[in-house]
């Protein structure tokens, strides 16, 4: 399994349900049913990503995230998971909403545009950075929201969300020293499991 699943698992209980945002090949679902007991849904719209899904027996839905989650009741799921897909929607805030709507915790997996490689590479050459973790150029990359863990976590209080728990990693989903201690310098991937702030009763 890839190492930014095998991460989000442990965070999922057993005999949950689950809602798996832009889940590709399935491959969390089915790890998660066949070890954890789990059961729920994807939603992609690659059509050979759903295809996998299917050989693989994972209940799919072809579905635009940027339409939101309006065919999911409130309080439908467990854990709602969304992997490196939170820079490629028009509108974060709302799928956010949506999430926190439709479960009771969400797990978000996003790179972070404020680690130190991408300002020194904007600062030194003066263009936006291409690596092997970010291989696209200003006008033919899929992320449209450029953002930080500050970002975010500013995004998670006006939105009145709790943070329960984050990872900073590198591109090979390992967490350090330096990435505790200064996540969104050394961070470049930020996993979230974030839910939302309970009522005050005056």
């Amino acid at each position: 399994m890839r190492a930014d699943l095998e991460i989000i698992q442990q965070w999922i209980p057993e005999n949950s349900r689950v809602l798996d945002l832009g889940c590709g090949d399935g491959e969390l679902l089915a790890w998660l049913r066949e070890h954890k007991n789990v059961s729920g849904y994807g939603l992609e719209i690659d059509p050979d990503k759903i295809n996998a899904c299917i050989e693989k027996g994972v209940n799919v839905v072809e579905q635009n995230l940027d339409l939101g989650l309006g065919n999911f009741a409130s309080n439908s799921f467990d854990v709602v998971v969304m992997t490196q897909a939170l820079q490629v929607v028009h509108y974060p805030d709302r799928i956010l909403q949506e999430m926190l709507r439709v479960g009771r915790t969400c797990i978000i997996t996003f790179p972070n545009f404020g680690h130190w490689r991408c300002r020194w590479y904007l600062a030194t050459r003066g263009r936006m950075p291409v690596s092997d973790f970010m291989p696209y150029t200003w006008y033919n990359t899929p992320n449209i929201h450029f953002c930080t863990f500050k970002d975010f976590e500013a995004l998670c209080s006006e939105m009145q969300m709790q943070v329960l728990d984050r990872l900073a990693v590198d591109n090979q989903h390992r967490d350090h020293l330096g990435s505790k201690l200064w996540p969104n310098l050394l961070g470049e991937i930020g996993i979230y499991r974030v839910t939302r702030n309970p009522v005050k009763i005056a």
